[in-house]
């Protein structure tokens, strides 16, 4: 074949997960499935086959998977590829002709047709006899199998209905599975595939202010003590207890004096009000100190080491901004826009002011900031952080986090980063390339089942390759309408959706109060905990059941007992009659170890996602997608209800009734 050319004997195209040419790494995590794909063709009308190969990161082979066939007419076909531990992967595709399934296939239409009977049957003797020798030393089952099939196509004694038989069997056909009858194989390049940690894409968060936790206010003269490192790990038990992996907490540095915020964002604040703690810097120092109320370097060490011991990470929130204080901004002016008048240029995200605030300029230093930055994560690094939320990616250069990720993941390969960027998709695509682990997304503002439907597929299938998303319900900066008006029904339902969707999901502490009172014209919590403490009483909420907090640790409880709640890209979607009502499953193949044979694990969630009704209607499910090892003869197969412990007959269609104030969802796992 003439060398140059870039289509080989049969063709390849539209290979995924592949970003930009392979420029940049496909992401997965360990164990997770990763969905493959590609389109295969090739002329005439001889059959084709196509498989996936995975390769270690020290080059050696770890998987071979068959592709399945896509749709009809697409030419398309996709499969799984399961890499096993952390590190720089790869894949090809591979398309051939099937020797096999193009005779059998023009066996049965001729033999049939009584035409060239017994060419046909000696051109399958032919080939089974061959690949019978082919197969001897490394399948000699398989070998076995197709001697004597050979055998039985070549003896004229046998009549020809019994001779085609023996050589399109079930036997034969489970053994050219085993060891297919391949031709013109032709091999993609290899494709890289970035291989992370858990925690880079499988977790639970949940986000608390430490200066709330164990503050105290003064009953006669209303002042506050703040709660510190020592008084807020207390919290973390609780945290614990409802089945989270990550405690996330806010920036605990210095916050500024100058221009501080007041409660509920306003523009004065009093001698006692703490401000935000994203207006980072003052006398008492910036980024690389903790605030003073919070406690000591050896207050925080002992909060990391307190969470650990209840296998919970700490994650810190990296917030590139500093308050008009900060020592930067008196230190290095070049790290800032100056503005005409000789002022340092504050934050605005229109119609959003942050007078507390100013932004960092990455042109004017580049080297000099970007260093000074890497100290810090090193840094918080060096005292037991391996998690960063880092504020605000997207207002910044885009080169800088592929660097700064890149050194760090290049000394750790277990640090992890998290986006808070929502903004424009092809920002937010751009960061996952960069190298964030993981982003907050939409997924805060898909409510409808139309669009619940459209962007499920879309993070589990289409961007998975780039793309982790968060599902948090709420933050400290947005509390969506859903939320303010839909009651108790929309805060469970949300976390449903959340914990059940993704493989990641968070929450914000008050959420599971219910707290759900806006500040006038905003999406966000009245007396907002960004400018001022909060008192809660969690367990006297629980005990009184005005608490979502049982109801989590259920949602944590099922997520940890089913391996496919953690995959991201398992997720397929089923129809339900009602317009309100969603429906998807999620399915993964557990491959067998030492200890327990290979199972398979298959979750459905059928969730009316109006918090104001009772819906009702028929599920019709795709069995295929749900992967069944057989019905039962009546057509049905057992589920088990995880939220009411419920056990039902189900088949491919299903009666339902949702009442959003009493369960909105069934959660069903099917028994194999």
């Amino acid at each position: 074949m003439q060398a140059g050319l870039r289509f080989g004997r049969i063709p390849i195209t539209n290979v995924q997960p592949v970003l930009e040419g392979g420029k940049f790494p496909a992401k997965a995590v360990r164990g997770g499935d990763v969905r493959v794909s590609a389109v295969v063709f090739r002329e005439g009308h001889d059959l084709l086959g196509a498989t996936a190969v995975l390769f270690a990161p020290d080059g050696s082979e770890a998987q071979r998977a068959r592709l399945k066939p896509g749709p009809k007419g697409t030419d398309s076909w996709e499969g799984v590829l399961t890499p096993s531990h952390e590190g720089n992967w790869s894949f090809v595709i591979e398309g051939w002709s099937d020797l096999y399934a193009t005779w059998s296939h023009n066996a049965q239409v001729k033999i049939n047709a009584d035409v060239d009977v017994d060419v046909m049957l000696a051109e399958g003797a032919l080939l089974l006899g061959e690949a019978a020798k082919s197969a001897k030393d490394t399948a000699p089952g398989a070998a076995k199998v197709f001697k004597q099939a050979a055998r039985a196509l070549a003896d004229p004694s046998l009549n020809v209905n019994d001779r085609l038989a023996a050589g399109t069997g079930a036997e034969v056909r489970a053994a050219v599975v085993r060891f297919p009858l391949r031709d013109l194989v032709t091999a993609t390049g290899k494709f890289p595939l970035l291989v992370e940690r858990d925690a880079a894409g499988r977790g639970a968060w949940y986000e608390f202010f430490p200066r709330s936790e164990g503050a105290m206010r003064h009953p006669e003269t209303g002042q506050w003590t703040s709660g510190n490192f020592r008084t807020a790990v207390h919290r973390l038990p609780a945290v614990a207890t409802m089945g989270f992996d990550v405690v996330y907490l806010p920036p605990i540095h210095p916050i500024g004096t100058l221009n501080r915020k007041g409660p509920n964002n306003s523009l004065l604040a009093g001698p006692s009000d703490p401000g935000s703690p994203w207006a980072i810097g003052s006398a008492a120092g910036g980024h690389d100190a903790i605030h003073p109320e919070l406690g000591t370097f050896a207050d925080f060490d002992a909060f990391v080491a307190a969470a650990q011991e209840l296998n919970l990470e700490v994650a810190l929130d990296l917030a590139l901004q500093c308050a008009p204080d900060h020592p930067w901004a008196t230190a290095h002016p070049e790290w800032f826009t100056t503005r005409v008048d000789g002022t340092i240029a504050y934050a605005e995200n229109p119609p959003k002011k942050y007078q507390d605030i100013y932004p960092l300029n990455f042109d004017n230093d580049p080297e000099g900031l970007s260093a000074e930055i890497l100290r810090i994560v090193r840094l918080w690094i060096d005292h037991g952080v391996r998690i960063f939320r880092v504020d605000n990616p997207h207002t910044k250069p885009v080169w800088f986090w592929e660097w700064l990720i890149g050194t760090i993941n290049a000394e750790r390969p277990d640090i992890v980063f998290l986006a808070e960027a929502f903004t424009r998709p092809a920002m937010m695509a751009a960061l996952g390339r960069a190298g964030f682990q993981q982003s907050y997304s939409y997924f805060t503002w898909r409510n409808t089942k139309e669009e619940l439907e459209e962007y499920l597929v879309h993070v589990s299938r289409e961007s998975a390759g780039y793309f982790r998303p968060n599902f948090f319900v709420n933050t400290p900066d947005i509390l969506t309408e859903y939320l303010q008006y839909g009651g108790p029904a929309a805060f469970k339902i949300r976390a449903i959706l959340a914990a059940m969707g993704s493989p990641l999901w968070g929450m914000y502490a008050g959420y599971e109060l219910y707290e759900h009172v806006a500040r006038p014209g905003s999406e966000e919590n009245i007396d907002n905990e960004k400018y001022e403490f909060k008192d809660r009483n969690f367990a006297a909420a629980e005990a009184q059941g005005n608490s979502l907090a049982p109801f989590v640790t259920l949602l944590n409880t099922i997520r940890r007992a089913h391996p496919a709640l953690l995959d991201l890209q398992n997720l397929s979607l089923h129809e339900s009659s009602d317009p309100a009502t969603l429906v998807f499953s999620k399915h993964k193949l557990i491959a067998a170890t030492a200890e327990e044979p290979a199972r398979k694990d298959t979750i459905i969630v059928v969730i009316n996602v109006d918090p104001h009704s009772m819906r009702e209607g028929e599920v019709t499910l795709d069995l295929d997608a749900l992967e069944l090892d057989g019905l039962s003869p009546d057509g049905t197969f057992l589920v088990d209800e995880l939220i009411t412990g419920a056990t039902w007959n189900w088949g491919k269609k299903n009666y339902f009734r949702l009442d959003a104030h009493l369960e909105p969802a069934h959660i069903l796992h099917i028994r194999r």
